[in-house]
């Protein structure tokens, strides 16, 4: 089984959304400005998107820990 492009970005996608949320929250109360913990989020969200899809696409491309679907068995 193989993923898609597509759907490493949308994992991606959604991973970031959630891992920024809180790295904004974070900054926010260590900072206690608004501005800077969306400034760090912003960054932080780009930054490890691209750092993860990356990664995604590699694994995507090793055969560790995978088996190839065996076909049904048929009994007649």
């Amino acid at each position: 089984m193989v993923e898609h492009a597509k759907r490493s970005i949308v994992k991606a996608l959604s991973w970031r959304i959630a891992g920024t949320m809180a790295t904004v929250m974070i900054s926010w109360l260590v900072t206690n400005e608004v501005r800077i913990a969306l400034s760090i989020g912003g960054f932080e969200f780009f930054s490890k998107f691209i750092i993860y899809f990356l990664h995604e696409r590699a694994w995507n491309k090793i055969s560790f820990g995978r088996e190839k679907a065996k076909p049904p068995e048929y009994n007649i």
